[in-house]
């Protein structure tokens, strides 16, 4: 059987955050030595650090909380591709021009490898954005989930968040900060489950694929 690969960023006191936004932090609360039979751990972080799923609340105060949604979507087929493109710095944007040559139809979870973020350790100056009409043409050819490599579907200086918002109003789902370095274009099985966080506007995942 097909291994299960991991594309999921590692969470440590590396791993970048959006700035100002809550670091990463892990630390022991109980010892074994202090509680005489186990060690207890504490982690503190955003619910948008690494990789992770965005739910619609978090640019939309009517919009779902991660517990709404459908875990559905965050597990089965999926679609790696590569924008060679993008990585190359030839364009600044996703657009439909961009997928247009890229047979689609079918398709529930897209994830897109830019190779734009090269180190993650770094939060990135400046990332490649989703134009906004990409998505009615994503939903047009079955999409309902969309992953990237980056930490927003959004230029990182947007408050309009225009992709975000076009996404969800045709029911695509966002999932970020993916690590596809090292993931051939193809087709997968994809599991990146969010927690279930009741009233949260995101969830970390941990992400994989194994080929089909």
């Amino acid at each position: 059987m097909t291994k299960w690969m991991d594309i999921s960023q590692r969470l440590d006191s590396h791993v970048p955050t959006w700035p100002g936004d809550t670091p990463f932090s892990y630390r022991l609360t109980w010892t074994k030595q202090m509680s005489g039979s186990v060690n207890v751990g504490q982690f503190t972080m955003s619910t948008h650090t690494g990789t992770h799923i965005d739910a619609p609340f978090h640019f939309d105060e009517n919009g779902k909380r991660v517990l709404e949604l459908d875990v559905n979507l965050y597990v089965g087929p999926a679609r790696v591709i590569h924008l060679l493109d993008v990585e190359r710095g030839k364009v600044a944007r996703i657009g439909v021009d961009e997928v247009a040559q890229i047979d689609l139809q079918g398709v529930t979870r897209l994830l897109i490898r830019t190779g734009a973020w090269a180190d993650r350790r770094v939060f990135p100056e400046k990332i490649p954005e989703i134009h906004p009409d990409l998505a009615e043409y994503l939903a047009n050819c079955g999409v309902r989930l969309l992953g990237l490599d980056l930490p927003s579907v959004d230029p990182l200086d947007s408050k309009a968040l225009p992709a975000h918002h076009a996404l969800t109003r045709h029911h695509i789902h966002i999932l970020e900060g993916l690590v596809l370095d090292d993931v051939p274009a193809g087709d997968y099985e994809l599991v990146a489950l969010p927690l279930p966080l009741a009233d949260a506007d995101g969830s970390p995942v941990r992400a994989i694929l194994r080929a089909m």
